[in-house]
C-alpha cells in the first residue's frame, strides 16, 4: 500500500497526556480534547427554586384574577401548559416565560428572580464583594 504500518493501540477511556506533551485529557471515544486545568475552582450553582417560580406564577394570575383562559389568551401558551406549569408537573419554555412576563407587564428577570429564592443571586460581573 505505500505508506505507513498502521499500529492499534489499546487506550484508557481518558488519557492525561498526549505524545505531543499536551496537558488535558482526551477522550478514547470521541477524541475530543478538555481544557487543561488552570487551578481555577469551578462553582456549581445552587438548584433555582422552582416552586418559588411556580408560586409566583399563580401569585400573578391571582393578583389580576385571570383564569388561565384569561392568560392563555393573552400569552398563546394553552390553558394546559399553563396548568401543569402552575402546578410544578413542567417548567415550560423560556419563550413560554417570556410571554407570561409581557402578558403580566413586568420584566423577565424580575419575573425569574424567583429561581434565586433562598440563596444569594449572583452578582452581575464588575460588582464589589461584600
Amino acid at each position: 500500500m505505500g505508506g505507513a504500518a498502521h499500529t492499534l493501540v489499546q487506550t484508557s477511556a481518558l488519557s492525561s497526556r498526549t505524545d505531543k506533551g499536551e496537558i488535558g485529557q482526551t477522550s478514547a471515544l470521541t477524541g475530543q480534547r478538555s481544557a487543561p486545568c488552570d487551578g481555577a475552582v469551578t462553582i456549581i450553582p445552587p438548584d433555582p427554586n422552582l416552586a418559588a417560580l411556580h408560586q409566583e406564577l399563580r401569585r400573578l394570575r391571582a393578583e389580576r384574577g385571570w383564569s388561565y383562559d384569561d392568560l392563555a389568551e393573552r400569552t398563546g401558551v394553552s390553558r394546559r401548559t399553563l396548568i401543569d406549569i402552575e402546578a410544578g408537573r413542567t417548567v415550560g419554555y423560556l419563550t413560554t416565560w417570556h410571554a407570561l412576563a409581557h402578558a403580566f407587564g413586568v420584566p423577565l428577570g424580575e419575573l425569574a428572580a424567583a429561581l434565586c429564592e433562598g440563596h444569594q443571586p449572583p452578582r452581575r460581573i464588575g460588582q464589589d464583594s461584600p
